[in-house]
């Protein structure tokens, strides 16, 4: 059942830019193929002919697809992709690297500039958050957060 879902992102008409930042921020991705809107593109999303279609892309193995269907729907947050971090370095490099959207950001939640939702989450925070008597001490230290600070979460 490999590659069975395959998350598909709706865009205006930023899906190459997109799949290229994507692909420029997370290792071991890379763009497989673009697609470009025929004759029909003006009739159907109202893309002229020879512009960009679809683009599929992977990030770390995890493929996705980048679709150029005009501004009938938007990204919103209630759909967000999560990355599972082992290090404060990693939580840094991810959250300067998508983080656009200063107001958006909340616990370990951003918004790229993309309209795109990702949680930047510490490995650690489960273990943290399993233990009974530590939960609401450590759920108390990350909801003043907007990154999360793996120091202070094992403090809490």
């Amino acid at each position: 059942m490999k590659d069975q879902i395959t998350p598909c992102l709706w865009f205006d008409h930023q899906a190459e830019e997109a799949a290229r930042f994507y692909t420029s921020v997370f290792r071991n991705s890379k763009i497989d193929n673009i697609s470009y809107y025929g004759s029909e593109g003006q009739e159907i999303h109202g893309q002229k002919e020879g512009t960009v279609l679809t683009v599929n892309f992977q990030i770390n193995g995890q493929k996705f697809m980048a679709l150029n269907g005009g501004p009938v729907f938007q990204i919103s947050e209630a759909v967000s992709f999560m990355v599972n971090c082992d290090t404060q370095e990693e939580i840094d490099y991810y959250w300067e690297k998508l983080s656009d959207v200063p107001e958006a950001e909340q616990c370990g939640w951003l918004k790229d500039k993309y309209g795109v939702s990702w949680q930047i989450i510490p490995t650690v925070l489960g273990e943290l958050m399993s233990d009974a008597e530590r939960a609401p001490r450590v759920m108390k230290a990350f909801l003043q957060m907007k990154k999360f600070d793996i120091e202070k979460l094992k403090q809490a």
